[in-house]
Protein backbone atom coordinates (compact mmCIF):
# COMPACT_ATOMS: atom_id res chain seq x y z
CA UNK A 1 0.00 0.00 0.00
CA UNK A 2 1.38 3.39 -0.89
CA UNK A 3 0.67 5.92 1.34
CA UNK A 4 0.14 9.41 -0.34
CA UNK A 5 -0.19 13.16 0.31
CA UNK A 6 -1.84 15.60 -2.38
CA UNK A 7 -0.75 19.04 -2.14
CA UNK A 8 -2.92 21.58 -3.93
CA UNK A 9 -6.78 21.05 -3.61
CA UNK A 10 -7.44 22.68 -6.96
CA UNK A 11 -6.48 19.88 -9.62
CA UNK A 12 -5.88 17.19 -6.41
CA UNK A 13 -9.21 17.06 -6.32
CA UNK A 14 -9.34 14.87 -9.68
CA UNK A 15 -6.17 13.04 -8.35
CA UNK A 16 -7.94 11.85 -5.23
CA UNK A 17 -10.50 10.83 -7.19
CA UNK A 18 -8.34 8.56 -9.08
CA UNK A 19 -6.56 7.23 -6.02
CA UNK A 20 -10.04 6.23 -4.85
CA UNK A 21 -10.46 4.13 -8.24
CA UNK A 22 -7.53 2.60 -6.25
CA UNK A 23 -7.68 1.82 -2.69
CA UNK A 24 -6.37 -1.38 -3.20
CA UNK A 25 -3.09 0.61 -4.20
CA UNK A 26 -2.97 3.62 -2.73
CA UNK A 27 -4.28 5.00 0.53
CA UNK A 28 -4.62 9.31 0.74
CA UNK A 29 -3.31 9.93 4.46
CA UNK A 30 -3.15 13.96 4.05
CA UNK A 31 -4.10 16.77 1.69
CA UNK A 32 -2.13 19.97 1.80
CA UNK A 33 -4.21 23.51 0.56
CA UNK A 34 -3.88 26.91 2.08
CA UNK A 35 -7.63 26.82 2.00
CA UNK A 36 -8.02 24.36 4.33
CA UNK A 37 -11.93 25.42 3.92
CA UNK A 38 -11.73 23.88 -0.02
CA UNK A 39 -9.40 20.94 1.16
CA UNK A 40 -12.35 19.98 3.69
CA UNK A 41 -15.01 19.85 0.66
CA UNK A 42 -12.56 17.92 -1.64
CA UNK A 43 -12.09 15.40 1.22
CA UNK A 44 -15.80 14.71 1.13
CA UNK A 45 -16.21 13.68 5.30
CA UNK A 46 -12.52 11.15 4.31
CA UNK A 47 -10.40 10.71 7.51
CA UNK A 48 -7.86 13.37 5.77
CA UNK A 49 -4.79 15.51 7.64
CA UNK A 50 -6.05 18.45 6.43
CA UNK A 51 -2.80 20.78 6.30
CA UNK A 52 -2.14 24.58 4.93
CA UNK A 53 2.08 23.97 5.02
CA UNK A 54 4.31 21.82 2.42
CA UNK A 55 6.88 21.83 5.22
CA UNK A 56 4.37 19.51 7.76
CA UNK A 57 3.73 17.06 5.31
CA UNK A 58 7.25 16.74 4.11
CA UNK A 59 8.17 16.03 7.72
CA UNK A 60 5.86 12.98 8.13
CA UNK A 61 7.17 10.11 7.78
CA UNK A 62 4.24 8.14 6.51
CA UNK A 63 4.07 9.53 3.36
CA UNK A 64 5.91 7.24 0.67
CA UNK A 65 4.57 9.78 -2.09
CA UNK A 66 3.78 13.68 -2.73
CA UNK A 67 1.81 14.43 -5.63
CA UNK A 68 2.10 17.92 -5.98
CA UNK A 69 -0.66 19.81 -7.54
CA UNK A 70 0.19 23.21 -7.01
CA UNK A 71 0.76 26.45 -9.38
CA UNK A 72 3.83 25.92 -11.68
CA UNK A 73 5.98 27.99 -10.39
CA UNK A 74 6.28 25.89 -7.43
CA UNK A 75 6.89 22.58 -8.73
CA UNK A 76 10.44 22.15 -8.95
CA UNK A 77 11.08 23.49 -5.81
CA UNK A 78 8.81 21.28 -4.15
CA UNK A 79 9.91 18.02 -6.23
CA UNK A 80 13.46 18.93 -4.91
CA UNK A 81 12.51 19.40 -1.39
CA UNK A 82 10.05 16.20 -1.17
CA UNK A 83 12.85 14.44 -2.78
CA UNK A 84 15.07 15.18 -0.25
CA UNK A 85 12.46 13.98 2.58
CA UNK A 86 12.87 10.59 1.28
CA UNK A 87 9.59 10.66 -0.66
CA UNK A 88 8.54 9.55 -3.94
CA UNK A 89 6.79 12.78 -6.30
CA UNK A 90 3.84 12.41 -8.46
CA UNK A 91 4.10 16.01 -10.28
CA UNK A 92 1.53 18.41 -12.55
CA UNK A 93 2.43 19.79 -15.68
CA UNK A 94 4.40 21.28 -16.07
CA UNK A 95 7.42 19.70 -14.51
CA UNK A 96 9.91 22.38 -14.49
CA UNK A 97 9.96 25.98 -15.83
CA UNK A 98 13.23 25.23 -17.29
CA UNK A 99 15.19 22.36 -18.73
CA UNK A 100 18.41 23.64 -15.75
CA UNK A 101 15.56 23.05 -13.17
CA UNK A 102 14.55 19.53 -14.65
CA UNK A 103 18.03 18.55 -14.19
CA UNK A 104 18.18 19.82 -10.46
CA UNK A 105 15.30 17.19 -10.04
CA UNK A 106 16.63 14.71 -11.71
CA UNK A 107 19.88 14.89 -9.46
CA UNK A 108 17.80 15.06 -6.47
CA UNK A 109 15.68 11.76 -7.25
CA UNK A 110 19.10 9.90 -8.03
CA UNK A 111 20.89 11.52 -4.31
CA UNK A 112 17.75 10.00 -2.77
CA UNK A 113 17.20 7.06 -4.82
CA UNK A 114 13.40 7.84 -4.85
CA UNK A 115 11.24 8.14 -8.37
CA UNK A 116 9.81 11.16 -10.25
CA UNK A 117 6.39 10.95 -12.20
CA UNK A 118 5.56 13.62 -14.62
CA UNK A 119 1.58 13.48 -14.89
CA UNK A 120 0.52 12.96 -18.18
CA UNK A 121 -2.71 11.34 -17.93
CA UNK A 122 -4.47 11.89 -21.52
CA UNK A 123 -2.03 8.81 -22.64
CA UNK A 124 -4.30 6.61 -21.00
CA UNK A 125 -7.58 5.21 -21.43
CA UNK A 126 -9.21 2.16 -24.00
CA UNK A 127 -7.87 4.47 -27.17
CA UNK A 128 -4.30 4.99 -26.40
CA UNK A 129 -4.36 0.87 -25.23
CA UNK A 130 -5.91 0.02 -28.54
CA UNK A 131 -3.22 1.45 -30.15
CA UNK A 132 -0.32 0.43 -28.24
CA UNK A 133 -1.94 -3.11 -28.86
CA UNK A 134 -2.10 -2.58 -32.98
CA UNK A 135 1.68 -0.93 -33.06
CA UNK A 136 2.68 -4.00 -31.64
CA UNK A 137 0.74 -6.02 -33.92
CA UNK A 138 2.67 -4.60 -36.74
CA UNK A 139 -0.75 -3.65 -37.72
CA UNK A 140 0.16 0.65 -37.84
CA UNK A 141 3.49 0.80 -39.69
CA UNK A 142 6.07 3.17 -39.49
CA UNK A 143 4.59 7.07 -38.57
CA UNK A 144 3.91 9.39 -41.23
CA UNK A 145 2.23 12.60 -40.51
CA UNK A 146 -0.14 13.56 -37.97
CA UNK A 147 -2.69 17.16 -37.51
CA UNK A 148 -3.39 18.12 -34.05
CA UNK A 149 -6.12 20.70 -32.43
CA UNK A 150 -6.01 22.07 -28.75
CA UNK A 151 -9.24 24.25 -29.31
CA UNK A 152 -10.16 24.99 -26.00
CA UNK A 153 -12.31 28.33 -24.30
CA UNK A 154 -10.35 29.94 -21.49
CA UNK A 155 -12.21 33.32 -20.06
CA UNK A 156 -11.89 36.23 -17.80
CA UNK A 157 -12.84 33.62 -15.12
CA UNK A 158 -10.38 31.21 -15.36
CA UNK A 159 -7.98 33.90 -15.70
CA UNK A 160 -8.96 35.59 -12.31
CA UNK A 161 -7.10 33.73 -10.38
CA UNK A 162 -4.16 35.93 -10.04
CA UNK A 163 -1.31 33.37 -11.21
CA UNK A 164 -2.81 32.50 -14.46
CA UNK A 165 -1.53 34.32 -17.67
CA UNK A 166 1.71 35.76 -15.89
CA UNK A 167 5.11 34.59 -16.47
CA UNK A 168 6.31 34.51 -13.35
CA UNK A 169 2.77 32.44 -11.65
CA UNK A 170 1.68 30.03 -14.86
CA UNK A 171 5.57 30.29 -16.90
CA UNK A 172 3.92 30.03 -20.26
CA UNK A 173 0.58 29.94 -21.99
CA UNK A 174 -1.28 27.51 -24.01
CA UNK A 175 2.13 25.85 -25.25
CA UNK A 176 3.08 24.80 -21.51
CA UNK A 177 -0.51 24.60 -19.84
CA UNK A 178 -2.60 23.40 -22.30
CA UNK A 179 -1.37 21.88 -25.56
CA UNK A 180 1.38 20.44 -23.93
CA UNK A 181 -0.81 17.10 -23.38
CA UNK A 182 -1.17 16.65 -27.15
CA UNK A 183 2.75 16.96 -27.46
CA UNK A 184 3.23 14.30 -25.38
CA UNK A 185 0.86 12.06 -27.17
CA UNK A 186 2.79 13.21 -30.09
CA UNK A 187 5.87 12.77 -29.21
CA UNK A 188 4.69 9.03 -27.85
CA UNK A 189 3.94 7.64 -30.79
CA UNK A 190 6.21 9.43 -33.90
CA UNK A 191 9.00 9.37 -31.57
CA UNK A 192 12.31 11.88 -31.42
CA UNK A 193 11.57 15.47 -32.49
CA UNK A 194 14.10 16.67 -34.90
CA UNK A 195 12.99 20.05 -35.76
CA UNK A 196 10.38 22.90 -34.75
CA UNK A 197 8.92 26.07 -36.01
CA UNK A 198 6.45 27.74 -34.35
CA UNK A 199 3.87 31.08 -34.46
CA UNK A 200 2.51 31.85 -30.90
CA UNK A 201 0.43 35.04 -30.19
CA UNK A 202 -1.98 36.53 -27.29
CA UNK A 203 -5.47 37.26 -29.26
CA UNK A 204 -8.16 36.26 -26.96
CA UNK A 205 -7.16 37.16 -23.54
CA UNK A 206 -5.83 40.70 -21.89
CA UNK A 207 -2.68 38.17 -20.41
CA UNK A 208 1.28 38.20 -20.52
CA UNK A 209 1.44 34.38 -22.11
CA UNK A 210 0.67 33.05 -25.69
CA UNK A 211 -2.60 31.81 -26.08
CA UNK A 212 -2.48 31.48 -29.61
CA UNK A 213 -0.32 28.94 -31.37
CA UNK A 214 0.87 27.12 -34.98
CA UNK A 215 3.21 24.85 -34.62
CA UNK A 216 5.33 22.82 -37.09
CA UNK A 217 7.11 19.30 -35.95
CA UNK A 218 9.68 16.88 -38.09
CA UNK A 219 10.72 13.61 -36.44
CA UNK A 220 14.16 12.25 -36.47
CA UNK A 221 12.50 8.78 -38.62
CA UNK A 222 11.20 11.41 -40.87
CA UNK A 223 7.30 12.07 -39.91
CA UNK A 224 5.98 15.61 -39.62
CA UNK A 225 2.89 17.12 -37.68
CA UNK A 226 0.95 20.07 -37.39
CA UNK A 227 -0.35 21.67 -33.88
CA UNK A 228 -2.92 24.18 -33.78
CA UNK A 229 -3.50 25.81 -30.65
CA UNK A 230 -6.05 28.20 -29.31
CA UNK A 231 -7.63 29.29 -25.83
CA UNK A 232 -10.09 31.60 -27.84
CA UNK A 233 -12.61 28.54 -28.96
CA UNK A 234 -16.16 28.35 -28.38
CA UNK A 235 -15.68 25.15 -26.87
CA UNK A 236 -12.85 22.46 -25.32
CA UNK A 237 -12.43 20.29 -27.91
CA UNK A 238 -9.00 18.38 -28.63
CA UNK A 239 -8.75 16.25 -32.31
CA UNK A 240 -5.35 14.19 -32.97
CA UNK A 241 -5.08 12.44 -36.22
CA UNK A 242 -2.18 10.46 -36.62
CA UNK A 243 -1.38 8.40 -40.02
CA UNK A 244 0.70 5.74 -39.79
CA UNK A 245 1.75 3.90 -43.01
CA UNK A 246 -0.44 1.10 -42.48
CA UNK A 247 -3.39 3.15 -39.77
CA UNK A 248 -4.72 6.14 -39.94
CA UNK A 249 -6.34 6.74 -36.27
CA UNK A 250 -8.57 9.85 -35.49
CA UNK A 251 -9.93 11.31 -31.88
CA UNK A 252 -13.60 12.10 -31.22
CA UNK A 253 -13.09 16.17 -29.82
CA UNK A 254 -13.05 14.86 -25.76
CA UNK A 255 -10.62 17.90 -24.29
CA UNK A 256 -9.78 16.49 -21.28
CA UNK A 257 -9.89 12.48 -22.11
CA UNK A 258 -8.83 11.98 -25.36
CA UNK A 259 -8.97 8.44 -24.88
CA UNK A 260 -12.42 7.84 -24.04
CA UNK A 261 -13.71 9.92 -27.11
CA UNK A 262 -15.07 7.67 -30.11
CA UNK A 263 -12.10 7.31 -32.00
CA UNK A 264 -12.15 5.53 -35.58
CA UNK A 265 -8.95 3.10 -36.49
CA UNK A 266 -8.81 2.70 -40.43
CA UNK A 267 -6.79 -0.16 -41.97
CA UNK A 268 -5.23 0.93 -45.03
CA UNK A 269 -5.96 -2.01 -46.13
CA UNK A 270 -9.39 -3.09 -45.97
CA UNK A 271 -8.87 -6.93 -45.50
CA UNK A 272 -7.03 -6.25 -42.06
CA UNK A 273 -9.86 -3.65 -41.09
CA UNK A 274 -11.63 -6.76 -39.04
CA UNK A 275 -8.37 -7.73 -37.13
CA UNK A 276 -8.07 -3.99 -36.06
CA UNK A 277 -11.67 -4.13 -34.68
CA UNK A 278 -11.11 -7.43 -32.93
CA UNK A 279 -8.17 -5.44 -31.40
CA UNK A 280 -9.44 -1.77 -30.31
CA UNK A 281 -12.68 -3.73 -28.68
CA UNK A 282 -10.44 -6.19 -26.55
CA UNK A 283 -8.94 -3.18 -24.94
CA UNK A 284 -12.58 -1.04 -24.56
CA UNK A 285 -11.94 -1.68 -20.52
CA UNK A 286 -8.51 0.19 -20.18
CA UNK A 287 -8.61 2.49 -17.06
CA UNK A 288 -8.46 5.98 -18.44
CA UNK A 289 -7.02 9.02 -16.93
CA UNK A 290 -5.77 9.73 -13.00
CA UNK A 291 -6.74 5.92 -12.63
CA UNK A 292 -4.77 4.62 -15.60
CA UNK A 293 -1.90 6.54 -15.03
CA UNK A 294 -1.99 6.15 -11.23
CA UNK A 295 -2.04 2.36 -11.55
CA UNK A 296 0.83 2.50 -13.85
CA UNK A 297 2.66 4.44 -11.34
CA UNK A 298 1.91 1.65 -8.50
CA UNK A 299 2.98 -1.10 -10.80
CA UNK A 300 6.61 0.51 -11.47
CA UNK A 301 7.03 0.98 -7.68
CA UNK A 302 6.16 -2.62 -6.97
CA UNK A 303 8.66 -3.61 -9.66
CA UNK A 304 6.24 -5.05 -12.05
CA UNK A 305 5.82 -4.60 -15.71
CA UNK A 306 4.36 -0.93 -16.12
CA UNK A 307 3.89 2.07 -18.83
CA UNK A 308 4.24 4.88 -15.83
CA UNK A 309 5.50 8.15 -17.20
CA UNK A 310 8.74 8.79 -15.75
CA UNK A 311 11.25 11.43 -15.24
CA UNK A 312 13.08 11.65 -19.25
CA UNK A 313 8.94 11.51 -20.55
CA UNK A 314 8.87 14.87 -18.73
CA UNK A 315 12.33 16.28 -19.52
CA UNK A 316 11.40 15.45 -23.09
CA UNK A 317 8.23 17.63 -23.06
CA UNK A 318 10.17 20.63 -21.21
CA UNK A 319 13.13 20.13 -24.08
CA UNK A 320 9.99 20.91 -26.65
CA UNK A 321 8.28 23.55 -24.82
CA UNK A 322 11.98 25.13 -24.44
CA UNK A 323 12.09 24.84 -28.41
CA UNK A 324 9.51 25.77 -29.49
CA UNK A 325 9.47 29.22 -27.74
CA UNK A 326 12.88 29.73 -29.05
CA UNK A 327 11.73 28.91 -32.62
CA UNK A 328 8.58 31.39 -32.23
CA UNK A 329 10.78 34.17 -30.83
CA UNK A 330 13.58 33.19 -33.66
CA UNK A 331 11.39 32.88 -36.48
CA UNK A 332 13.40 30.34 -37.43
CA UNK A 333 13.36 26.25 -36.90
CA UNK A 334 14.95 25.17 -34.05
CA UNK A 335 16.82 20.94 -33.87
CA UNK A 336 16.27 19.02 -31.42
CA UNK A 337 18.25 18.11 -28.91
CA UNK A 338 18.92 21.76 -27.29
CA UNK A 339 23.00 21.56 -26.48
CA UNK A 340 23.81 22.11 -22.84
CA UNK A 341 25.11 26.24 -23.90
CA UNK A 342 20.96 26.69 -25.37
CA UNK A 343 20.31 30.36 -24.59
CA UNK A 344 16.59 28.99 -22.95
CA UNK A 345 18.59 26.24 -21.03
CA UNK A 346 17.52 27.93 -17.81
CA UNK A 347 13.77 29.03 -18.71
CA UNK A 348 11.79 30.86 -21.74
CA UNK A 349 10.37 33.37 -19.61
CA UNK A 350 11.19 37.15 -20.70
CA UNK A 351 14.22 38.86 -18.54
CA UNK A 352 13.48 40.50 -15.35
CA UNK A 353 10.84 37.42 -14.99
CA UNK A 354 11.66 35.63 -11.27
Amino acid sequence: MIRVAILGAGIGAEHLEGYRALRDLFTVNALCDRDLERAERVAGGEPLDLVPDVGSILAQEDIDLVDICLPPHLHAEVAVAALGAGKHVICEKPLARSLAEVDAIAAAAQRAGREVFPVFQYRFGPAFAALDALIARGLAGPPVVASLETHWNRNAEYYAVPWRGTWAGEAGGAVLGHAIHAHDLLCRYFGPVAAVQAQLTTRVNPIETEDCGAIAFRFVNGALATSSVTLGAASDETRLRLVFRDLTATSGMEPYAPALGPWRFAARDPARQAEVDAIVAAHSGALPRFAGYLEAVADHLAGRPSAAVRLPDGRISIELVTAIYAAARSGEAVSLPLGEAHPLRHGWQPEGVA
